[in-house]
């Protein structure tokens, strides 16, 4: 193969709402964290290992557009994209950069009544280690 290729495709809960910037040319971008998750169980200790990654997406124009439409904090989402690095100085002129997931594309994968259940279900409870903003963990005790 003589080419390189950059692509991700990763699925994942968003970890707030799209949030939107708009340019005065008509352009805009959105940005929302995503949230996936991995699960092993430790062989030292026999325990189940729960880690999440957190992504930074970015989708623009009227694809920004749709996200922001219809999704919402804890949405289940595929994305496709690639991965850009930016550089950029703080205001204390402290050159700083950022990953980000460019998307070219995606697909809901929560359904209306999945997002309606899940803005109800809202309320406030103790701290449970599986409610982390990502998919709850699988149980892996197949028959087979």
């Amino acid at each position: 193969m003589s080419g390189t290729l950059n692509k991700v495709m990763l699925i994942g809960h968003l970890g707030d709402d799209v949030k939107m910037h708009y340019f005065d040319d008509k352009n805009c971008v959105g940005r929302f964290p995503l949230a996936t998750n991995e699960t092993y169980t430790s062989k030292q200790t026999n325990e189940r290992i729960s880690n999440t990654e957190w992504h930074n997406i970015v989708v623009r124009n009227k694809a920004a557009e749709i996200c922001e439409k219809y999704l919402s904090k804890g949405d289940k989402v595929y994305i496709e994209g690639r991965i850009k690095t930016r550089k950029w100085n703080d205001d204390k002129g402290i050159e700083r950069y950022s990953t980000e997931i460019q998307c070219t594309d995606f697909t809901f994968l929560s359904t209306k009544n999945d997002s309606q259940e899940h803005a109800s279900n809202q309320t406030p409870q103790a701290s449970d280690p599986n409610k982390n903003g990502a998919e709850p963990e699988q149980n892996d005790d197949l028959p087979f």
